[in-house]
């Protein structure tokens, strides 16, 4: 049966080091260092643990109370894994108690995430001659450190960049499924963010798991995915409805402006009219979106649209209010019909799929989503993409859940090509007549 104690090796009037002794039997002792200290007059042989004669004697022997219970219960769990116990173990397991990370320790994972959170203002971008993150991603990367920081807790170990092969990564999708129940998009995404960060370590010459190289990320099958749009017909049903609440209307002008030029709403709500350019005939809208980085001109034909900017721009508003008002417009506008979907559920705190009536569903991604699903096939994919951003059609077709249709496409260039050739004039051959 294994036991614990702890054991001074000096007996020097000052503080020494305390030391862990872990047997397993038949002479199997293991010991390393505790990380605390104590007088060895303020020592008891009778309990080898401090005395407590004062306040901070009192908190060692309570942390080499808490210490002695935390390598019991882990030295169960790795009994019953068959983990091997060892120095490094036992190390380990001491720090984890205590939560301790050695910040100067560069293999653990925890701190190449914060290492690239730390000098995101400087970090090249990939495939630019850019230099600097975006917000959001600088965001994900922290959303991302605390995921794996909750994980070590579970784990009671932390994880070093060499701990990541393939048993380590199967366990880590089945706690953030199967016990966090997150979305396997939002599952998979923490798997890239893994995956980067490890690459990311080891192109800086840092050990890492050969296996990182391998790690796939994944994410919703098409049937999986549920698209909520709105159809031409509904947008005019919402434009016609009889509204007279003023945050309403204003959501609403967001909502026709945002269904028309296609942009993410952390765009959208940003645009002023510094963005704007008139033209005959319309307007241009010039945007730099935030997520990519990407400048993209969106026309603006439709004349109500065209005139909401002009002369009836929204206010700003956040996010978070215009998702909240919007699905109070839709229902008002009797946006109504129940289709399935997801929705977010507050005692689950995960998104539920069900039947629900249709405006409980839409959101500002909404607007964004119904311009790409409803010019497309009307408007040639190339454009499109210049204008959503997307960098390739595969991706955009992924985006509304559509797949290629090649018959289509030649339908298209048909139509294409007729309306070419019909332009042209007749030309009139002359033909020579032979000579008898």
């Amino acid at each position: 049966m294994a036991t614990v104690n702890f054991r001074l090796r000096s007996k020097a009037n000052k503080n020494v080091t305390i030391y862990v002794y872990l047997s397993m039997g038949r002479g199997n002792i293991i010991s390393t260092k505790s990380g605390f200290t104590v007088n060895p007059k303020d020592w008891s042989e009778t309990t080898n643990k401090p005395k407590q004669n004062t306040d901070i004697n009192k908190q060692t022997f309570n942390s080499l109370n808490k210490l002695e219970g935390f390598i019991y219960g882990e030295l169960n769990s790795a009994n019953k894994e068959g983990r091997i116990i060892d120095l490094d173990w036992l190390k380990q397991t001491i720090d984890n108690c205590f939560d301790r990370v050695k910040k100067d320790d560069t293999g653990l994972l925890v701190n190449h995430i914060q290492y690239i959170i730390d000098n995101a203002n400087t970090r090249k971008i990939k495939g630019s001659s850019k230099i600097g993150l975006s917000k959001r991603r600088i965001a994900g990367y922290g959303t991302f450190l605390g995921v794996i920081s909750e994980y070590q807790k579970v784990i009671r170990k932390q994880i070093h960049l060499l701990d990541i092969d393939k048993t380590f990564v199967d366990k880590f999708i089945n706690y953030l499924i199967n016990k966090k129940n997150y979305s396997k998009n939002y599952a998979g995404k923490q798997i890239d963010n893994l995956k980067t960060v490890c690459l990311d370590a080891q192109g800086m010459g840092i050990d890492t798991n050969p296996f990182v190289g391998n790690i796939e990320s994944f994410k919703e099958n098409n049937d999986e995915r549920f698209i909520v749009t709105l159809s031409f017909d509904e947008i005019s049903q919402i434009r016609n409805a009889d509204i007279k609440n003023e945050a309403l209307l204003n959501v609403r002008k967001w909502l026709l402006i945002g269904c028309e030029i296609g942009q993410r709403a952390s765009d959208l709500l940003n645009i002023t009219s510094d963005n704007i350019r008139h033209v005959k005939g319309g307007l241009y809208i010039d945007i730099v979106q935030q997520k990519t980085g990407k400048s993209v001109t969106v026309a603006v034909l439709d004349p109500f649209v065209v005139d909401l900017i002009e002369n009836d721009f929204p206010y700003k508003i956040s996010t978070q209010k215009l998702n909240k008002h919007l699905k109070t417009l839709c229902s008002d506008a009797g946006i109504n019909e129940e289709i399935e979907g997801k929705k977010y559920d507050k005692e689950t705190k995960r998104k539920k799929l069900g039947f629900y009536p249709k405006h409980e569903l839409v959101t500002s991604h909404s607007f964004r989503r119904s311009f790409a699903t409803n010019y497309y096939k009307k408007i040639p994919t190339p454009i499109l993409i210049n204008i959503t951003g997307h960098s390739k059609e595969s991706m955009f077709l992924e985006y509304i859940n559509r797949r290629e249709d090649k018959d289509e496409n030649a339908n298209l260039f048909m139509q294409f090509y007729e309306q070419i050739h019909a332009k042209k004039e007749p030309v009139l051959k002359v033909v020579k007549s032979k000579m008898r």
